[in-house]
């Protein structure tokens, strides 16, 4: 991906609207829409803490923990825009990573040929 392309990296896709992803008929009553935010909140607190206690032990902690910021990601803006900023990261660093990896293979053959 070059500077001048207009291309976004796979899953960075911010044409997506932001707010809620419930279905119409829960969005339209305001009591059955708390609830189920209340609800997604509750599911998504539990995998978020599920995976901080798998932080030292044994298991995939912070996939845990980001599996638990989509599930507040269906519902919640906050935690849209926090996982949009953690996916450009990813996909910044990953480019970074192969652009070094380049680098060295280019130096490592001109120092064999040179």
């Amino acid at each position: 991906m070059s500077a001048q392309s207009d291309e976004k990296p796979l899953g960075t896709r911010e044409d997506k609207p932001l707010g809620s992803r419930a279905p119409a008929f829960i969005q339209a009553s305001r009591t059955l829409h708390v609830s189920w935010r209340a609800g997604i909140f509750l599911v998504g607190l539990a995998v978020v803490i599920g995976g901080v206690i798998m932080l030292p032990l044994p298991g995939p902690g912070w996939l845990v923990i980001f599996g638990g910021m989509a599930v507040w990601a269906t519902e919640f803006v906050w935690a849209q825009h926090v996982l949009r900023w953690t996916k450009r990261k990813y996909h910044e660093g990953t480019q970074w990573m192969k652009e070094r990896r380049a680098a060295r293979k280019e130096r490592k053959l001109a120092r064999r040929q040179g």
